[in-house]
């Protein structure tokens, strides 16, 4: 019920070591330039009172990521206008990328990761996050995510 994205996109390993770069497991820095921070894109699954969720990478201004990492640990944060931002996480189980899809980042209470809200577009996952999936997508899910095959896409 819950797929997670270890790093953005474009994070490369030997990035590790080099003094404007970083990789945490809520926030990350390429370069000095490029800012991220991870978040839920949440799908109802129909018939249930569960959710599916795709830990993702999204790319923010470097304002944005400067105001949201100094409310990180703000009692409150919740309350902060969502985050413009891009999705940075290659879902490979869709047919179309899902690179670059606009997405609203929401801040949550402390200890709870942000909620990301996509553009409301027709590509599958806006949809799917708009409408919900049933159990045998989430099936057809994870037998892609844990049994690539063909590359994964559908």
């Amino acid at each position: 019920m819950h797929y997670t994205a270890g790093a953005p996109a474009v994070w490369d390993a030997a990035f590790a070591d080099a003094d404007d770069c970083l990789l945490s497991s809520d926030q990350c820095v390429v370069k000095d330039q490029h800012h991220f921070v991870k978040g839920l894109i949440e799908i109802p699954v129909i018939g249930t009172d569960e959710m599916f969720s795709w830990a993702v990478w999204v790319s923010l201004s470097r304002q944005n990521f400067a105001r949201a990492a100094d409310l990180w640990e703000t009692p409150g944060r919740e309350s902060e206008p969502p985050y413009f931002g891009w999705l940075n996480t290659e879902l490979t189980v869709y047919s179309s990328t899902t690179l670059n899809l606009k997405t609203h980042l929401h801040t949550r209470p402390l200890g709870e990761r942000p909620f990301v809200e996509l553009e409301p577009t027709d590509h599958p996952l806006a949809v799917e996050q708009r409408t919900g999936i049933t159990l045998d997508r989430v099936r057809e899910i994870a037998e892609a995510v844990l049994h690539p095959a063909g590359g994964g896409r559908r």
